[in-house]
């Protein structure tokens, strides 16, 4: 019998008290019935509530660990530390603050047998999103400037479900600079100058009106790092390779 390919999760905490005890067991209680190795990775990002106490409860240093530092980084940051600690074939990164449903793990792992990301997208046609009017029309400002100053062709790029091929991944990681609001952007513009094969999904989610313009005013100061980086000093590409792998897809899902 073939051993079927783990997955690591990620999940990044800063002040999630309320919700990531219920997120972490969620997860656990899906993986546990796809019967699949597994290991989830809880990154507390500096919380100042209790976050990291809430977390030691469904801790248990095998399938669930907690990991951290003591001042906040930002999500940019606390995903690319806990991306250190993944041994999994197949990562997925989950925001938690239980928006999005464990769920979509198994959908979106299966898509890595040939492709290297998976990326949930709000304007999915099979889709379901409920969002304040404000922070849809910050989100399709955002994603028409992400557009026009990167490149990216992608739909969407701040759903906080993702799944990549663990080797890909960390490659990425290596050259990210964001620690905080457009850390998403800057993963996306490295994976696609790595060429890396990129599928788009639906995702069910309900948002609230927690994204403030303040928020969108951050994103834009990160953005313009980015394209920094990318367009005028080409930072990024000095940096790449100058051959980029071939990842044979993933077998036995």
């Amino acid at each position: 019998m073939v051993a079927l390919p783990k997955i690591s999760i990620i999940i990044p905490a800063y002040n999630e008290e309320k919700h990531i005890a219920a997120c972490v067991k969620r997860a656990r209680r899906h993986l546990q019935v796809l019967c699949v190795p597994y290991e989830i990775i809880v990154v507390d990002d500096g919380s100042t509530d209790n976050t990291g106490m809430e977390i030691k409860k469904v801790a248990d240093g095998e399938t669930v660990k907690m990991v951290g530092y003591r001042y906040n980084h930002g999500k940019g940051f606390a995903i690319r530390y806990g991306t250190d600690y993944v041994s999994g074939e197949m990562v997925v990164l989950m925001d938690g603050d239980g928006d999005i449903s464990p769920h979509l793990v198994d959908r979106y792992t299966a898509v890595l047998k040939d492709h290297d990301v998976a990326l949930a997208s709000k304007r999915h046609p099979q889709s379901r999103v409920s969002s304040p009017v404000v922070r849809k029309l910050l989100s399709l400002s955002f994603r028409v400037l992400v557009g026009l100053s990167t490149g990216l062709g992608m739909s969407d790029t701040q759903s906080g479900f993702k799944a990549f091929r663990r080797e890909p991944l960390k490659r990425i990681m290596r050259l990210i600079c964001v620690k905080r609001y457009a850390f998403d952007v800057e993963l996306l513009v490295v994976a696609k100058l790595l060429k890396l094969r990129v599928a788009e999904l639906p995702i069910v989610i309900k948002l609230d009106s927690r994204f403030s313009v303040g928020q969108a005013l951050r994103m834009a100061v990160d953005l313009m790092g980015i394209v920094y980086r990318l367009r005028i000093v080409r930072w990024y590409q000095t940096n790449l390779r100058n051959t980029t792998p071939r990842y044979e897809p993933i077998l036995n899902l």
